[in-house]
């Protein structure tokens, strides 16, 4: 099967030299140097969604500086001076800029370096993302395996499905609030169509093991997707339907809208992370982030695009 063709902006000559040609623009020319209006940077080249505002730092450097990309929007690599490391967008190859760490100017430590050029500016109210809640067994392994999907805006670890009211870790862990451990994902529909989300979601966790993740066990851990729109509920209701095919035993996937959503403590965020080295992220979360590469590798195999 043919892929799909690729659909990039016309670039000025200019842009054609910083974005292709891997060239710089001069500094404190950039119209996004000193610009700090809320919204998100996408690429100038192809328009996936690279940063964020609120991780733009101004940095006196003569270029836009970000502390963070979204989820898989960046790729590096080694500069061609053999000592840099250059930055460009995972989607399209469009060079971004450099990528510099150590310099401690911010917590994160990190300065993404990027030219002006390779961006395009999307107003706060004119981003069109969305919001789907996702349980499937922990939700440290569920936020690693959404944190690197390209398409992603946010993957935030909390609590849902429950009926007490701002449930902390030990409540839901004892069984008695009814919550289940769960992921709130902010996506680009454009750039990650829902049905890419959730063939993600089902193929790294067990739709059919009914409140168990292989050894964690308790109805927090059960398989649940909470959609935000009944368009989005009705459109996860016909994907399992689709994909129970692909199964021997019932889906078990608890399908409900989302009632509320209570944010997890702040030492479950970004967990992975944080402990790469603990066992359970060695053992659980990092072969669960294998076989997520894999998928997208698959996906963007067959199409040419990512998941």
């Amino acid at each position: 099967m043919k892929k799909p063709a690729r659909r990039f902006a016309k670039l000025t000559r200019e842009e054609e030299r910083v974005i292709m040609g891997k060239g710089t623009e001069a500094p404190f020319s950039g119209e996004y140097n000193s610009h700090f209006a809320d919204g998100i940077y996408s690429c100038r080249r192809c328009g996936s969604p690279l940063y964020r505002s609120k991780d733009k730092f101004r940095s006196d450097c003569g270029w836009p500086s970000f502390d963070d990309e979204l989820p898989g929007a960046v790729r590096r690599s080694t500069d061609a001076d053999g000592t840099r490391t250059e930055i460009t967008c995972a989607s399209c190859g469009g060079h971004l800029g450099h990528v510099f760490t150590g310099e401690r100017i911010t917590a994160k430590n990190t300065r993404h370096c990027v030219n002006s050029l390779s961006l395009k500016f999307i107003p706060a109210a004119k981003v069109r993302s969305e919001t789907i809640v996702l349980g499937g067994g922990c939700f440290w392994c569920t936020e690693a395996v959404f944190s690197m999907l390209p398409g992603v805006l946010s993957a935030e670890p909390g609590y849902a499905g429950g009926t007490a009211p701002n449930p902390s870790y030990g409540q839901v862990c004892e069984g008695k609030t009814g919550h289940a451990e769960v992921v709130r994902v902010g996506f680009f529909p454009k750039n990650l169509p829902l049905e890419k989300l959730l063939l993600l979601f089902f193929k790294t966790h067990d739709p059919t093991s009914l409140n168990r993740q292989g050894s964690d066990s308790g109805t927090q851990y059960r398989s649940a997707v909470y959609y935000t729109s009944e368009k989005q509920g009705k459109a996860v209701r016909a994907f399992i339907k689709k994909l129970q095919a692909d199964y021997a035993q019932p889906i078990v996937t608890e399908v409900k809208k989302l009632d509320a959503f209570y944010p997890a403590e702040e030492y479950h965020k970004h967990y992975f992370r944080r402990n790469p080295s603990q066992a359970y992220c060695m053992m659980v979360i990092a072969p669960k982030l294998k076989k997520a590469k894999e998928i997208i590798a698959s996906e963007r195999g067959k199409t040419g695009q990512d998941v």
